[in-house]
């Protein structure tokens, strides 16, 4: 079963990866098409996907800089309201302890998502949220972002 991830932050960080997930994702749902919106350092592989009307959005980000991500926390804010944090499972569990909480400041819902022979596969990210500055949601979830994550983790436990 797909899952649509619409108004989702995807870290962009394996331009291979990234491409392949959002035309997935937009084979899946093509009345919603270019639903997510991504972030990374690659802007010419970001400014591509947003040519080939793949995403809904980008914009440039080095995750491993605190200023970086702030930038991005405050163009989100300003320009969309993000639904939560999909991030490539590899990246994650490859990360440093620091690069972990930057990650786990972006948003209250953040999945790990992997391809799998089977699919894609979603799980969410156990650590603890920790709201920052760098944090790119409003202060409270509105109902709609929780039906998106009791959904997602339904799909989870499927």
């Amino acid at each position: 079963m797909a899952t649509c991830f619409e108004n989702f932050l995807l870290i962009d960080s394996n331009a291979e990866f990234s491409r392949d997930f959002v035309t997935y994702q937009n084979q899946q749902f093509p009345n919603k098409p270019q639903h997510i919106i991504v972030a990374g350092e690659d802007t010419r592989h970001l400014v591509k996907m947003m040519f080939d009307n793949l995403i809904k959005d980008y914009c440039y980000c080095d995750f491993a800089n605190e200023i970086s991500v702030t930038e991005l926390a405050a163009y989100l804010l300003e320009h969309h309201q993000i639904a939560g944090v999909i991030i490539h499972d590899l990246d994650f569990h490859l990360a440093n302890d620091e690069q972990r909480a930057i990650f786990n400041s972006l948003h209250p819902i953040r999945f790990l998502v992997e391809l799998t022979p089977e699919g894609y596969n979603y799980s969410q990210i156990p650590d603890s949220f920790q709201e920052n500055h760098m944090s790119c949601h409003t202060e409270h979830l509105d109902e709609e972002d929780k039906s998106i994550a009791e959904s997602l983790c339904k799909l989870e436990n499927d």
